[in-house]
């Protein structure tokens, strides 16, 4: 496991970087990649992003310009915010056991790089970014504003559990750059497309309680996306308004694909470990907020599995 001092050394030595996100990417990911993309650049070194073909609108603006071309001759592969496997963006599938490092928060990390710098305590990836940066000398404005995203968006605009001090202590020393962190905390948790309300309109209305009213079910099948014509921007983000329910302690939002997969965000408090609850369907995550993918299965049969997976974890 490096220090992020090691992870500074290791990307001095290297070069040709080509750096990955993961599936359905947020902003930690993505403002992580940016944030390494500039600083490998402001070190002297050639740094490009793998393309992402499911970066939303809202996100797009801080890797523009940064995908590599498809005949990139690269040399060194580092991922961030990238836990596991099959997370992997189906472009990304050929580096699963090449990945050269690996920089993650996530404890169900799966140890796939040849080297890896991982701190499950810190609440975003971007807080080690952050650290590696300073050993760098490359602080910039251009490094902090994708790493400031990476921190709020990550951690809710600072209210989930996961948050330290040490993450506003990160905060704070983002805006001390001189970013436009107002503009950024105004884009993304301020505004909302019409659709988007309505959207949220309808999942309040129709969403359901299980185990006491301690589990909350959010549910986005195909049929709701097509009815109120929703881009993928209208539904990213979407599985924090569960927990905006008074006396649930574990919230899941079913996102239904194109393909008929689910794809689940739980979302809990201390009683529920959502990690043990996505790994039941070889998702993972951290304890109070993880993920997975659910197959072959109808609505129904998706939600009762979920559910179930849900309430023998927080029974146990």
């Amino acid at each position: 496991m490096l220090t992020t001092k090691e992870v500074a050394e290791f990307l001095r030595a290297h070069d040709d970087y080509l750096i990955l996100t993961h599936k359905s990417p947020d902003g930690d990911t993505l403002g992580c990649a940016a944030a390494l993309c500039h600083m490998l650049r402001g070190i002297g070194k050639t740094a490009w992003l793998l393309k992402n073909e499911e970066v939303t609108e809202s996100y797009a603006p801080y890797v523009d310009g940064l995908w590599a071309a498809e005949d990139y001759a690269h040399r060194t592969v580092v991922s961030v915010d990238l836990a596991a496997r099959s997370l992997f963006p189906k472009n990304a599938e050929r580096f699963r056991d090449c990945v050269d490092l690996a920089i993650d928060h996530h404890g169900s990390y799966e140890q796939f790089g040849r080297e890896c710098c991982v701190h499950p305590e810190r609440a975003a990836c971007g807080e080690i970014l952050y650290e590696v940066a300073l050993e760098l000398g490359q602080l910039t404005a251009e490094v902090a504003l994708p790493l400031y995203v990476a921190v709020s968006t990550d951690t809710g605009c600072f209210v989930y559990s996961n948050v330290t001090a040490n993450t506003h202590r990160v905060a704070a020393a983002l805006i001390d750059t001189g970013i436009d962190f107002r503009t950024a905390n105004k884009k993304h948790f301020r505004t909302k497309t019409k659709k988007r309300l309505a959207l949220e309109g309808r999942l309040l209305s129709e969403m359901e309680f299980f185990d006491d009213g301690r589990v909350v079910v959010v549910q986005v099948p195909q049929s709701l996306i097509r009815e109120l014509e929703l881009t993928e921007n209208d539904t990213d983000d979407l599985a924090a308004l569960g927990g905006l329910v008074e006396g649930q302690d574990c919230s899941v939002t079913m996102k239904e694909r194109e393909n008929g997969e689910w794809k689940i965000s739980v979302r809990t408090g201390p009683r529920v470990d959502a990690s043990r609850v996505c790994a039941v369907f070889d998702g993972g995550g951290h304890k109070a907020a993880a993920g997975c993918v659910i197959r072959g299965m109808t609505q129904e049969e998706a939600k009762k599995a979920i559910v179930a997976a849900c309430v023998e974890v927080g029974n146990a």
